[in-house]
């Protein structure tokens, strides 16, 4: 059986016919298998929904209880249908997974999701699987993309505080995965002053103390003076009322694209910390080595440069180009 024939892209998304399910689709349909909560990923109105303890709980917090019309937790080798899946760990976010296909006979296909293999004290590591195709990210897929060590930009931001006593730092991070693992950074660099939070991340920092994740002391960045002088929100709160509290802030953003300089000064951040849950480039392609697989299916972001990269590794790959995937997490 060829690949291609097992999971395929439709205008709903991946789909394994001899499963009946969809992976990640982008449109209501009978039986979704989902590798992680953000919202380019996991959508309501399905019918099933299969994906981890954790990302079931996420979508309830995110889209309220009736998500799906049934759900269940992704525990082991699963048969459905014609084929088994299993959900395996892909250091992204908080119960991110890849997701393994494997037919009875024919190739074996783990669709990655979003991953990273950066150290993050908030989710479990990435897994490698062997798998004969590989379906990676490309979120960014270029080699211009080579992320410092995160704990070099917690250190420049408590740098920046040390520097700037007297000014608050407002930091932009998305509120599921990002803020969290910025939060956990500062701490592991030492920072054990109270963190104030944006309202917004409340519920999914509450969320993942709750699942043993420590953050330290977090209070609410609600008062007309705010009394903390790290300030976690998520990026649309620099476009409201809210931000006008603040007098003469230091604004910073966490984010993968912080490498690229255009894109701070277009936000205006003068404090930018490349802090990413993706794959930088060497990691990108030090994954594909060591997994080694006979053939890649590329998706989400800059896909020719992967592809480029594969053909000159001599590894077939191809790419998915798959509509209506952004990037919620950077």
């Amino acid at each position: 059986m060829r690949a291609d024939s097992i999971l395929f892209p439709t205008e709903s998304g991946l789909y394994c016919p001899e499963g009946g399910f969809h992976i990640d689709p982008l449109r209501p349909v009978e039986r979704a298998l989902i590798t992680h909560g953000h919202s380019d990923h996991a959508r309501s109105g399905h019918g099933a929904v299969m994906a981890t303890r954790e990302t079931l709980d996420i979508m309830r917090l995110r889209m309220g209880p009736d998500f799906a019309a049934s759900t269940q937790i992704a525990d082991g080798p699963t048969r459905i249908g014609g084929v088994t899946v299993s959900f395996h760990p892909a250091g992204h976010v908080l119960g991110s997974a890849q997701i393994a296909v494997t037919p009875d006979r024919g190739p074996k296909i783990v669709v990655s999701g979003d991953y990273c293999r950066a150290p993050n004290p908030t989710c479990l590591p990435f897994e490698p699987v062997p798998c004969d195709v590989f379906v990676t990210e490309a979120t960014f897929g270029l080699p211009v993309f080579r992320f410092p060590e995160p704990l070099t930009q917690a250190a420049k931001l408590l740098a920046s505080m040390a520097e700037f006593p007297d000014r608050q730092h407002l930091i932009g991070a998305y509120a599921l995965g990002k803020a969290q693992h910025v939060i956990s950074l500062v701490r592991e660099a030492g920072y054990a002053a109270p963190i104030a939070i944006h309202g917004a991340l409340k519920t999914l920092c509450d969320y993942y103390i709750g699942q043993g994740v420590d953050l330290g002391e977090l209070i609410p960045a609600t008062a007309d003076e705010v009394p903390a002088q790290l300030v976690i929100a998520p990026p649309s709160a620099f476009a409201s009322l809210w931000v006008q509290r603040f007098r003469d802030p230091v604004i910073g953003f966490a984010s993968g694209w912080m490498a690229v300089r255009a894109r701070a000064r277009q936000r205006g951040v003068e404090l930018p910390l490349i802090i990413s849950d993706h794959v930088d480039w060497p990691s990108l392609t030090a994954t594909l080595t060591e997994l080694a697989p006979s053939e890649v299916w590329v998706t989400h972001g800059t896909e020719d440069g992967v592809i480029r990269w594969c053909e000159l590794a001599q590894t077939p790959a191809r790419p998915l180009r798959l509509v209506g995937y952004e990037d919620e997490a950077e």
